[in-house]
């Protein structure tokens, strides 16, 4: 085993994790001549190449010199950290990435923290050194200090630093840039000198423990992790020691290796190998495979709980059935608990007697990738405004709490001081610097939801937002930053006009434009004020013998604001829905008619 090295690239979001594995993998040797990668070719989910954003941890493996070194590409996003935690087990070091100008942000705490308490060894890469404008000198002292807040040991802190960058393919062990050389020679080698081999034991009984799932329609359920002792063989009987104690024998049907862009099949694996096995449907992330009469447990891997969830439903509105191919509760539903195969971080529960679910999920990206995917494949449904999971922790009601570290223009900071502090956020440090200002909060979840769209606005665009999961503490008041105005909602069904917008315009701000197709009760609009106001914006002009529709003057209309998912998530309120299709996202409200929100809020104030 002395040959194989185990490592997992960490880093804060967009800091260069994906565009380094690419370029390891084409100046290796390991793909073939006539293979071709694209940009990011870790990056296989189409939400994943648009956003720039890694969704799921992946694995691959190049051959360098006599050496197989196997690459874990981790997510860098707060919502995904817990598939960062559960791949510690299966590395014996990490390749701390960190960009030259912005040096360490929020989640290159958090994953390093995660690293140090695995006891893996760090080597440190600075990448984009070829940027315009770089501060790498700060930056090593800010990683440096770092990595002594979080206690890091002698071993770990006698740290090795490369100087790379990424996209250009060179490398240096200096931090001048003249002495960059087209290659990642320097990279590889640091590598294999500084990261031990496996310590394991090659002659035990076998023990494998899944840290990632994925899923196969052919073969179900696949387990992805380290072979921790002895060697594992397809068609060899295995018992597989279960998460509540109890056992499962079973037979490796397949048994995948890793190498460049490939999964390929082998039959037979090693201790220090990382491996995915096929045999067991329902095998889960941190269970033990062994063999049968030598059967010892590895310790259970966390899995993080789940913070915030939503109601999942299918699509009630007038127009459902309209533009997808999947609308029935049953294909929703199969659907939902299909993805629960691969993503262990979810939980999907039937609500009894009716066609909804509730799925809880580690953050409002989790949830919203989840329902852009369903919308991609053809899915029609509805979801409700996302809430926070609240816990009874000795016998006290508890909220998640989350840190956030807010960069904004000096100009814009007091807006968004404000907003913090209406949400219920504590100020925990702030400090200025050429015209820019970086502020720590603590906030309860709840009072992020609903934040990010007004953030963009306040800072014009300018600001930069990273927030991660804290803690669970005791809750503090029944609302935080409820939604301040109302909206305008539709009273009729049919097709918008030029003249109806016209004349409501004045009364908020529009969603829609001319020539849309709406329903009654759905969200066409935001008021000014803080009720809800009913319009009719399908009405058109009256005509007459004597005069046109076009004689006396032509409607211009303001620009209506549109929303992405993540920004109508964010808009509801409880009452609302958005309505989600593959071709359109729709704000609605629960009840359509007026009448029936009108009995809705009686009964509300009945009963409060």
């Amino acid at each position: 085993m002395n040959n194989i090295r185990n490592i997992a690239i960490i880093a804060h979001v967009d800091h260069g994790k994906t565009t380094l594995v690419d370029q390891l993998l084409k100046l290796s040797g390991t793909l073939k001549d006539n293979e071709q990668i694209a940009d990011r070719a870790m990056d296989s989910n189409a939400i994943e190449r648009e956003r720039g954003i890694t969704i799921l941890a992946k694995n691959t493996a190049i051959n360098y010199k006599d050496y197989r070194i196997n690459i874990m590409d981790t997510p860098g996003h707060a919502d995904f950290g817990g598939e960062v935690e559960r791949i510690m087990n299966m590395v014996d070091g990490v390749l701390l990435v960190v960009d030259a100008y912005e040096g360490t942000m929020p989640q290159t705490r958090f994953v390093l923290k995660k690293a140090l308490e695995a006891k893996v060894k760090p080597i440190v890469v600075i990448n984009k050194v070829d940027r315009p404008v770089v501060r790498i000198n700060e930056v090593m002292d800010e990683i440096l200090e770092l990595f002594m807040e979080l206690g890091a040991d002698d071993n770990q802190l006698d740290f090795p630093t490369v100087f790379v960058s990424a996209l250009m393919g060179t490398s240096s062990l200096d931090p001048d840039l003249s002495t960059q050389v087209n290659n990642m020679d320097c990279l590889f080698d640091m590598i294999i000198k500084e990261i031990p081999a496996p310590l394991v034991d090659e002659e035990g009984g076998l023990q494998f423990q899944p840290a990632l799932l994925d899923y196969n329609d052919y073969v179900g359920r696949i387990g992805v992790g380290r072979v921790q002792r002895g060697k594992i063989r397809v068609n060899e009987s295995v018992v597989c020691l279960r998460a509540d104690g109890t056992k499962t024998q079973f037979r490796i049907q397949k048994l995948f290796g890793f190498l460049g862009l490939h999964r390929i099949e082998i039959e037979e694996a090693g201790a220090g190998d990382i491996v995915a096995i096929a045999g067991l449907s329902d095998i889960g992330v941190g269970e033990t495979v062994c063999t049968i009469g030598q059967e010892e447990p590895l310790p259970l891997l966390r899995i993080d709980e789940p913070t915030i969830q939503m109601v999942f439903g299918t699509n009630t509105s007038p127009f459902a059935g309209k533009e997808g191919k999947f609308v029935t509760a049953s294909k929703v539903e199969e659907r939902l608990f299909k993805e629960t195969n691969k993503d262990v971080s979810l939980k999907i529960e039937r609500i009894p007697n009716s066609e909804e679910w509730i799925v809880s999920g580690r953050g409002e990206l989790h949830l919203s990738i989840l329902i852009e995917n369903m919308r991609r494949e053809g899915f029609e449904l509805q979801v409700s405004k996302p809430k926070v999971i609240i816990k009874e922790i000795d016998g006290v009601k508890c909220e998640p709490y989350e840190e956030v570290f807010i960069e904004a223009p000096d100009e814009c900071i007091g807006s968004v001081i404000e907003s913090l502090g209406f949400r219920r956020g504590t100020l925990e440090n702030m400090e200025s610097d050429n015209g820019m200002t970086k502020v720590h909060y603590i906030i309860p979840s709840r009072g992020l939801i609903g934040f990010m769209t007004n953030f963009l606005t306040m800072t014009k665009g300018y600001g930069i937002i990273n927030h991660s999961y804290l803690d669970y503490r005791p809750m503090e008041g029944d609302t935080v930053g409820e939604r301040q105005l109302g909206v305008l909602v539709s009273i009729d069904s049919g097709q918008t006009t030029a003249y109806a917008l016209g004349s409501v315009e004045d009364r908020g701000v529009m969603f829609v434009g001319p020539g849309v197709d709406v329903y009654e009760g759905m969200i066409v609009g935001e008021h000014s004020r803080d009720n809800d106001l009913v319009v009719n914006v399908t009405k058109g002009k009256q005509l007459t013998n004597t005069r046109s529709s076009s004689k006396d003057s032509t409607v211009v209309l303001k620009r209506p604001r549109t929303f992405n998912l993540e920004a109508c998530l964010d808009y509801i309120n409880d009452d609302e829905l958005v309505e989600v299709t593959p071709e359109n996202i729709r704000l609605r409200k629960r009840y359509l008619t007026e009448q029936a929100r009108k009995q809705q809020n009686r009964l509300k104030q009945n009963n409060s």
